[in-house]
């Protein structure tokens, strides 16, 4: 059998970008050399913020990566969405460090999609393989791959990863030319409010699609101040530097949609999306004045409109929101997978996540009869 070696590197900015998105190909922005390095760059990673980027790498024969998985190493739990609290303090209860751990991920982004980067799909096994040595090898307590892609669930399975399940609401496009096409297919109530929301959200306002050079240094300044009034509530701090989104607007503008409202010609709420491949992704809102409606205007609406003007499959609007199932968006699984060293506290997960799955498969199938199209649509 021919040996294969896996090396870890000193971040993402240490890979040249043509190796990187030849693994992780053009489809998923979050994965993508650009999005990653930016995070570097901009301090987002990497420093005091608890994420420590190590990508571990398999090389090809050609010497070249065949392989990567975009992995950190983590001091919390911060940042991730699928929330392991519960066994850190478990743990650590028993006398045991759950920190520091392997998390392989987009930082702050509950996106599905590749955590895999495959060049080569035979090195599939060998990179998770990879993963679970760097765990062993250097006393961290786990790994995790969160939000992964469903199609490499059954490699991370096979290798006897424990598998858990979440669920997120994703808006599907039909076939749409429109708005008004999609509205058709939902029951009437539901459209007779979807249509009084919009009407009352937009009263007075202006609503402007910005992407690529369209988007100033101003309007940068302006999201910065909504991401801070949001992430301050959501999560205490925000995760991302203002250099962050400069960066961004700067080495990935084409693939950024920001939409924004504004008052009497000034923003007082705004939207950040990005384009992929056949998707539209939600990620960040926020807003300096109460409008009613207006975070499901921006968020969801517009995004739609977006999405169906670019003949795009698809809108994910990012973790959580109920609330959203009334806005034309359905339940989908996420999944995500746990490598656990210690194989007590691993049974102790296993059951967890197995009692847990049941729950969360049930919760869906009854979300899914709640979604507002009509019956037989």
């Amino acid at each position: 059998m021919t040996s294969i070696t896996a090396r870890i590197a000193d971040g993402v900015l240490s890979i040249a970008p043509d190796d990187w998105d030849a693994c992780a190909g053009p489809d998923n922005p979050f994965v993508g050399h650009t999005f990653l390095s930016a995070l570097e760059e901009s301090g987002s990673v990497g420093g005091r913020s608890g994420w420590q980027p190590l990508p571990v790498i398999v090389d090809g024969p050609d010497g070249r990566p065949a392989a990567i998985a975009p992995a950190y190493v983590k001091a919390h739990s911060q940042g991730e969405y699928v929330f392991d609290h519960g066994w850190a303090d478990a743990w650590e209860r028993a006398g045991g460090d759950y920190y520091p751990k392997l998390q392989v991920a987009a930082p702050f982004s509950p996106v599905p999609g590749p955590r895999l980067l495959l060049r080569d799909p035979d090195m599939a096994p060998a990179l998770i393989a990879a993963l679970q040595a760097v765990v062993d090898g250097n006393g961290l307590s786990s790994a995790h791959a969160t939000f992964i892609a469903p199609e490499q669930v059954p490699a991370f399975e096979a290798a006897g990863w424990l598998i858990r399940q979440g669920t997120q609401f994703h808006w599907r496009n039909r076939g749409y030319g429109s708005f008004d096409d999609f509205l058709d297919q939902l029951a009437s109530r539901k459209r007779k409010a979807i249509r009084k929301e919009r009407a009352a959200a937009v009263e007075g306002l202006t609503i402007r699609h910005l992407t690529g050079a369209d988007i100033t240094p101003d309007h940068w300044d302006a999201f910065w101040t909504f991401y801070q009034d949001t992430g301050s509530r959501k999560w205490g701090r925000p995760y991302l530097t203002r250099a962050f989104f400069t960066r961004l607007g700067e080495t990935m503008g084409d693939k950024v949609l920001l939409i924004v409202a504004e008052r009497d010609g000034r923003p007082i709420a705004g939207a950040l999306n990005l384009i992929g491949g056949d998707t539209l992704y939600g990620r960040y809102w926020g807003a300096t004045e109460e409008v009613p409606f207006l975070h499901f205007e921006l968020c969801y609406y517009q995004a739609i409109d977006a999405a169906i003007a670019r003949g795009l499959a698809a809108v994910e609007a990012g973790a959580q929101g109920e609330h959203k199932l009334a806005r034309g968006y359905s339940p989908v699984p996420t999944w995500s997978a746990h490598y656990i060293a210690d194989p007590n506290f691993r049974r102790a997960v296993a059951d967890f996540v197995t009692r847990e799955r049941e729950a969360v498969v049930a919760e869906s199938d009854y979300l899914g009869e709640l979604t507002p199209f009509r019956r037989g649509s």
